[in-house]
């Protein structure tokens, strides 16, 4: 249940934001975030958010992009700053959900979206 938009091609140096909703049968909503995976390489944690605002960031892109949640829009956002080449992958939101009839949280997981970035 959860749609992520806002990937494209971006220049090194420019901004892009991503944003990621969730909709459904949603009861409860924990940490919300961000993961990315390149060509050949494992999915990676790039930026989370608790529900209650704490943040974890990778330390490739802590200082250049922010995450932040609008938790009524139930909504997600990877505010990405001065993007370098190797931020250029696949980003995937995720997010902890507990439906009205679930007694547990579950992880989903959007479909991901493209973000190149252009030197």
């Amino acid at each position: 249940p959860l749609q992520a938009s806002g990937g494209g091609l971006v220049q090194a140096g420019g901004s892009l934001r991503l944003s990621c909703t969730a909709a459904g049968d949603i009861f409860r909503i924990k940490d919300m975030g961000w993961y990315r995976q390149a060509p050949g390489k494992e999915r990676e944690l790039v930026a989370s958010m608790s529900g209650a605002g704490s943040t974890n960031y990778a330390d490739s892109v802590r200082g250049r992009f922010t995450i932040s949640r609008d938790n009524p829009k139930k909504t997600v956002y990877l505010q990405m700053n001065s993007p370098k080449p190797e931020d250029t992958a696949l980003y995937f939101c995720n997010a902890e959900i507990q439906t009205w009839r679930s007694l547990t949280f579950l992880s989903y997981w959007g479909k991901g979206t493209q973000v190149t970035v252009s030197s």
